[in-house]
């Protein structure tokens, strides 16, 4: 269940995050969301996609009956971020439309 989740939903997320950090990039906040959020959270998710592709992770991850909430929070961590960031988004872009 973790292994086929996780590879679903992380690559899918990573993809967000970047075309968010365009955006965001794009328009030229006040704040510099893409060095104090979209980074960290892109770099986050980039080394858990990295690991997704490593055969001995996905061979371990498969067998997990314990922990399961330790990935899962992985992805509400990247989930509650991309939501947050869509957010924040649209408030710079009412912003600036003013």
């Amino acid at each position: 269940m973790v292994d086929r989740v996780y590879k679903a939903a992380i690559p899918r997320l990573r993809k967000e995050l970047e075309q968010l950090r365009k955006e965001f990039s794009d328009l030229k906040p006040s704040t510099d969301w893409v060095r104090l959020r979209l980074d960290p959270v892109l770099t986050h998710a980039k080394e858990l996609e990295q690991r997704l592709i490593s055969k001995k992770f996905s061979s371990e991850v498969s067998r997990l009956t314990k922990g399961v909430s330790l990935f899962h929070s992985d992805l509400v961590y990247l989930r509650t971020n991309v939501k947050e960031l869509r957010l924040l988004l649209q408030t710079e872009k009412k912003r600036l439309t003013r």
